[in-house]
């Protein structure tokens, strides 16, 4: 006989594959400049909290993504080279969306995303 899934195991399998998705892509972003490292790295272990917390404790351990993890949780401060790396990366991103000839309303909704994160990663300790 067949055990159902109970919902517990989905919410943990929900936030384990969150948490490997941001930390892949936030991994990336370390060498692409499209894909902001901190934000996808603090989802990380936000997620790998709530399911895995060996996987959250040596991400805190890490010797590249533990500081940033770090200045988020002690002082909800993003270091300023991750502040200005984040902005220089949403105006490439938006330049290359203008350079692509994506349409108008993509653009404008584009820019107001970004705007609005940009807007909070501004003001955030440093």
């Amino acid at each position: 006989m067949r055990h159902p899934i109970r919902l517990p195991d989905l919410k943990r399998l929900f936030w384990f594959t969150l948490g490997i998705l941001a930390l892949a892509l936030g991994a990336l972003g370390v060498v692409l400049p499209l894909l902001p490292t901190t934000p996808l790295v603090i989802l990380a272990s936000f997620a790998f909290a709530k399911s895995a917390p060996s996987f959250e404790r040596w991400l805190r351990r890490h010797r590249v993504f533990g500081p940033i993890i770090l200045d988020w949780r002690t002082h909800g401060a993003i270091a300023k080279r991750y502040k200005i790396l984040a902005i220089t990366m949403m105006l490439a991103a938006l330049a290359l969306s203008y350079v692509l000839a994506v349409a108008s309303f993509v653009l404008i909704l584009q820019a107001l995303c970004m705007a609005a994160a940009a807007l909070y990663i501004l003001t955030r300790p440093s």
